[in-house]
């Protein structure tokens, strides 16, 4: 049996290790324990988990900037896929948004990763091809 609540920081460390063996999943220093700790203390009651016997088996990242919702690094483990547990971390994410009154959101797939495309794709969910995606990042830019 799957139970689902909201992500808190004391799930890191599981978190973490499924992200971990996740196909796909890029993270990044932004996922340390402090960073994640402060963006889920930012963005109360939208980011979930899914248990199976107490143990982390799939996971949501969600935030907001007050106008949009952001998802990001869905992860399920391996073994439990096609079982809904993806739909129902999504769910509960938008539901979360929406009771705030965000009505849209946005999330990144990696180009590559065909299957995560093709379950989003199934949930309704559509490709933005007019925008491009820029990133700056001030500890490149230190000199500037």
């Amino acid at each position: 049996m799957v139970t689902y609540r909201v992500m808190e920081i004391d799930d890191y460390q599981q978190v973490m290790t499924l992200w971990s063996v996740t196909e796909h999943m890029s993270l990044r220093d932004a996922d340390s324990k402090e960073n994640i700790g402060a963006y889920l203390a930012r963005n109360p009651g939208l980011s979930f988990v899914a248990l199976a016997d107490d143990k982390v088996v799939g996971a949501l990242l969600v935030g907001t900037d007050g106008r949009r919702g952001y998802v990001q690094h869905l992860a399920v483990a391996s073994t439990l896929r096609g079982q809904g547990i993806g739909k129902q971390l999504i769910s509960l994410c938008v539901d979360a948004l929406a009771e705030m009154g965000i009505m849209k959101t946005h999330l990144f797939v990696l180009k590559d990763n065909l299957p995560a495309q093709k379950f989003y794709a199934k949930l309704d969910w559509y490709p933005r091809n007019e925008v491009t995606m820029m990133t700056f990042n001030h500890s490149d830019n230190l000199n500037v």
